[in-house]
């Protein structure tokens, strides 16, 4: 019996109880959601490519005030949040809810570390995006100056409120760690799933990046 207990103590977390044997409802779901999303942001992409293919000479007047170094600094934090989002996962994978170590030492984080450190790179990219946005409002380009004003806040905007909600899952999968007496299958499911998300919003700021500061 002891034995038994042993070895189901060994287990991650995320493959207790059986789950390992069959795909998640919530991940499945979740994967089926962001397919709709995806085709939100393309129909998006579509309207940009359209407005922009009739007025050549407005894209063109309008992408000289973009800041492409700062919004490639911008960028690179965002896309390294997905690094760190994963190296969270992990951690919930193996069922290694917390660090054991000194908070400096970052080969003992665990998944509360790992997803505290992604939230601050969310936050500081959506403060850099808000900062970006003062900046070109000084310049004149707002939603109704012009057709680009309108399609650049709509795309940007659009993905930072994307990136607001994944800041939110993530503050959800913090708390309930807290919360809960142990860590449990369905939290790794959730830090999981949050993961897909996150990195659906960093996929697609990339594409959003190389058309809207990389081709002018």
């Amino acid at each position: 019996m002891a034995h038994v207990a042993t070895a189901a103590s060994t287990i991650p977390a995320s493959r207790l109880h059986g789950h390992h044997d069959r795909p998640s409802m919530v991940s499945v779901g979740t994967i089926i959601w962001l397919s709709s999303e995806l085709m939100f942001f393309a129909a998006l992409f579509a309207a940009y490519f359209t407005i922009r293919a009739v007025s050549p000479e407005l894209w063109e007047m309008n992408t000289e005030k973009l800041n492409v170094p700062f919004a490639l600094a911008n960028t690179t934090i965002l896309v390294l949040s997905s690094v760190t989002c994963q190296m969270g996962v992990f951690k919930a994978e193996a069922g290694k809810v917390g660090r054991t170590g000194s908070v400096f030492a970052v080969n003992q984080w665990g998944l509360r570390e790992w997803f505290i450190l992604t939230y601050i790179m969310g936050a500081i990219f959506i403060g850099g995006q808000a900062f970006e946005y003062a900046m070109l409002i000084q310049e004149g380009v707002t939603i109704p100056s012009s057709g680009y004003g309108t399609m650049f806040y709509l795309t940007t905007g659009f993905h930072g409120l994307h990136v607001l909600g994944g800041l939110i899952a993530f503050l959800f999968v913090l708390g309930r760690t807290y919360l809960a007496r142990r860590f449990t299958h369905e939290q790794a499911v959730s830090a999981i799933v949050v993961s897909y998300y996150w990195h659906f919003v960093d996929v697609v700021w990339i594409g959003l990046f190389a058309t809207i500061y990389l081709i002018k």
